[in-house]
């Protein structure tokens, strides 16, 4: 009954890129495409010379790469999932399912270091002497594939977490390579079979970290937690510094998916509806300052509790 003096207006800025917040998966299509293909290729050449030198290293680099290719395949087809426009029944588009893709991309990652830990436990306490050679030049060319890779995501995974998932899957990936080509001159230098598995430990606790990054946020996301880098005290202060407004209530923000994010307000103002002109520069105002392109905000002359408060 107490909405007799509510407005509800909503400002969607549809293009929602305003400030480099949400455009960054449009830009990696190529990037994605690339690197599936030359990650594909490698884990074949990879797990093969593995198996056939004996280096039980590759194969588990090259599951490692397998997990890439897969983590890759689910980024890209939820940044394409997130550019088709809403529908009657999923009103918000399927924007939020980057936010999925980002836990999947979290628990591929757990489970290839899982893989590796099995392995490399396995390798400790059954040794195997594997080529030394084959180590490092097959690994070598996965350092180059992994980085080049990496490098086409660098510059997207500040704004997007699956591109920083993909960014992480390849850099570590890197990383496993420079390990292999490592324990493979060791081997070859020393002879000592035990390098190999420690080697694969330590690459483990630096894959692990990252990954532990990644599962954290995209959960908190999952969790319609309040974005990174969005300060919820100072965008109340930012709404209840405006000219009429006496009271913030009912304020929820949340992300729409791994670049967007919305916001709904109810405004208390005393003195009635200020205009629509208000309206949108508070919009504008929120996206500019704080990221958020996507702002519903409902005005009342007196706080209404009939939804509860």
């Amino acid at each position: 009954m107490g909405h007799g003096h509510s407005h509800d207006h909503s400002h969607g800025h549809s293009h929602g890129h305003g400030h480099g917040h949400s455009h960054a998966p449009a830009d990696f299509g190529r990037a994605f495409a690339i690197g599936i293909a030359l990650n594909t290729a490698f884990v074949v050449v990879e797990a093969t010379f593995g198996y056939i030198s004996g280096s039980m290293a590759l194969v588990a680099d090259a599951g490692h790469n397998l997990s890439d290719v897969l983590g890759l395949l689910i980024a890209w087809g939820a940044a394409a999932a997130a550019k088709r426009p809403p529908s009657p029944r999923f009103t918000y588009g399927l924007k939020s399912s980057t936010i999925l893709a980002a836990l999947a991309n979290a628990a591929l990652l757990m489970i290839a270091i899982g893989a590796i830990l099995f392995e490399t436990i396995d390798r400790l306490l059954d040794p195997v002497e594997p080529e030394g050679w084959t180590m490092i030049w097959v690994a070598g060319i996965g350092i180059v594939i992994n980085t080049a890779t990496a490098l086409m995501f660098v510059r997207g995974r500040k704004d997007d977490l699956n591109i920083r998932g993909a960014f992480l899957h390849m850099a570590a990936d890197a990383l496993v390579s420079v390990g292999v080509v490592v324990a493979g001159a060791a081997i070859l230098l020393t002879g000592a079979v035990w390098i190999d598995p420690v080697t694969s430990l330590v690459i483990l606790a630096v894959i692990g970290w990252g990954t532990w990054g990644l599962a954290r946020d995209s959960l908190k996301l999952g969790l319609l937690g309040v974005p990174e880098g969005v300060d919820e005290a100072a965008v109340r202060a930012t709404l209840e510094g405006e000219p009429g407004v006496t009271e913030v209530h009912d304020l929820h923000i949340w992300p729409m998916s791994t670049t967007e994010t919305a916001l709904t307000a109810h405004l208390v103002m005393p003195d009635g509806h200020p205009g629509d002109e208000f309206l949108a520069r508070i919009a504008h105002k929120l996206e500019h300052d704080h990221a958020i392109g996507h702002t519903t905000v409902q005005v009342e002359r007196t706080r209404d509790c009939s939804g509860g408060c």
